[in-house]
């Protein structure tokens, strides 16, 4: 282990003991150091690795404070991370929403609040709206995936799932365009999870997820097997039509 992998370890070993609690500020840097017996300069490196990790927050002219390591604070670079992935990821990250957000839909139908379902309904509402404008749409339609799985009231879920979906976004645009009557599909699957998380029926809720998001790793597959490109390199003309999702 190198003297930075060190001393990483034993600040976050003080942090996991409590020692040093979410929102603390640390010593100073060279009490840091002296306190676990490590050299200033893997400190410093440390640091910023931890800083990079949103583990530990640097102010320039205040000092170094533990993050309240909030699952949004935490996984907040899981979005960068998977749009920086390349070739196949975006059908494997389809395949992993597949089995996180239907059951996560089914969670949210056991603890939705009337406050999520207007939230919900208001995107499902400028969805039918927008029926005309694929781009708006989308948006909204992410919208209203991100409100669903948020009325789970599990933030770390919904960090994780935001993150894997924000890969799919780009390909979302296009099918619409394309597709006959891709949009009114959509629309009617968004209306059934609505129906469902309305009902509180959480079984009906998951399954109406899975058949919406297996609708798009279907369309997914097909579009990989006509060896079609789906990433960022495409050129405008080859961006390919998406699915809402």
């Amino acid at each position: 282990m190198s003297r930075t992998d060190e001393a990483i370890a034993r600040i976050r070993a003080l942090i996991q003991s409590g020692k040093l609690k979410p929102g603390s500020k640390l010593p100073s840097e060279q009490q840091l150091a002296a306190e676990l017996g490590i050299s200033r300069s893997p400190m410093r490196e440390a640091v910023k690795a931890l800083a990079v990790a949103r583990v530990l927050d640097v102010r320039r002219g205040d000092g170094t404070y533990v993050t309240s390591l909030a699952p949004a604070v935490l996984l907040e670079g899981l979005g960068l991370a998977v749009e920086l992935m390349q070739g196949n990821t975006l059908l494997e990250l389809t395949e992993v929403r597949r089995l996180f957000e239907p059951v996560a839909t089914g969670l949210a139908a056991t603890r939705v609040t009337p406050d999520h379902l207007a939230e919900i309904r208001g995107h499902l509402d400028a969805m039918h709206a927008a029926s005309e404008d694929v781009e708006l749409l989308n948006q909204h339609d992410a919208a209203f995936h991100r409100a669903v799985v948020a009325a789970t009231g599990n933030e770390a879920l919904t960090t994780l799932i935001d993150g894997i979906s924000s890969r799919t976004l780009r390909a979302r645009v296009w099918r619409g365009m394309v597709e006959a009557n891709s949009a009114d599909r959509t629309l009617a699957e968004h209306e059934a999870i609505y129906a469902a998380l309305a009902d509180r029926d959480a079984n009906l809720a998951q399954a109406a997820a899975l058949v919406h998001i297996s609708t798009t790793e279907r369309w997914l597959r097909r579009v990989h097997g006509a060896g079609h490109r789906t990433d960022d390199s495409a050129e405008e003309t080859e961006v390919l039509p998406a699915t809402g999702t």
